[in-house]
């Protein structure tokens, strides 16, 4: 299942973020996102996958931090997620087996059930948990998100190729006990 998604879709609040809300004295919303959340996403498009995110509410943040990121997909104010989810499909071209979903919550249930990799963050409702092929150990604004990228570019044998480019600038006189990767192959 995992060898054909290519686009990930993900929720924003207890996803890319703990799920805390807070205002400021202008009543603006303030969100934390997890920087390792943020890059992994650049390696998800960096292995040339596509990715969106699929929110109940609408934000600046929400906004700001995609662009950061290069997600050009924003879709918010999603209420009833399901026929906004069918929209990115088609925008995107996609089949809904080519899709990861993240989620924490019964409005991400009717998404989660039609795509090919639902996923749920560990502070996720017990109904989302339970539909999920998969829970991360990583919390939702902990690094879910990163963990999630990992384990399908590295299901794909796409990893290894995001790790290179970093590998082949390490010093060439660099002992093989302090190599952060091992060959594999």
């Amino acid at each position: 299942m995992l060898d054909r998604i290519d686009l990930l879709v993900l929720d924003v609040d207890g996803v890319l973020t703990d799920g805390g809300i807070i205002y400021d004295s202008r009543g603006s919303d303030v969100k934390r996102f997890d920087v390792h959340d943020g890059q992994g996403v650049r390696y998800w498009l960096r292995a040339g996958h596509e990715a969106a995110v699929l929110s109940g509410r609408g934000s600046k943040t929400i906004r700001r931090r995609a662009k950061e990121i290069g997600i050009e997909n924003v879709y918010e104010d999603a209420k009833d997620k399901l026929p906004v989810f069918e929209k990115i499909l088609k925008r995107l071209g996609r089949t809904p087996d080519q899709v990861c979903y993240v989620g924490d919550d019964l409005v991400d249930l009717p998404v989660m059930a039609r795509v090919g990799f639902a996923v749920a963050t560990p502070g996720a409702v017990d109904e989302v948990r339970r539909l999920a092929h998969y829970v991360t150990r990583r919390a939702g604004g902990h690094g879910a998100v990163r963990e999630t990228i990992e384990l399908v570019l590295k299901y794909q044998d796409r990893w290894r190729e995001i790790c290179r480019r970093y590998e082949d600038r390490m010093p060439a006189d660099l002992p093989a006990a302090r190599r952060p990767w091992k060959e594999t192959r």
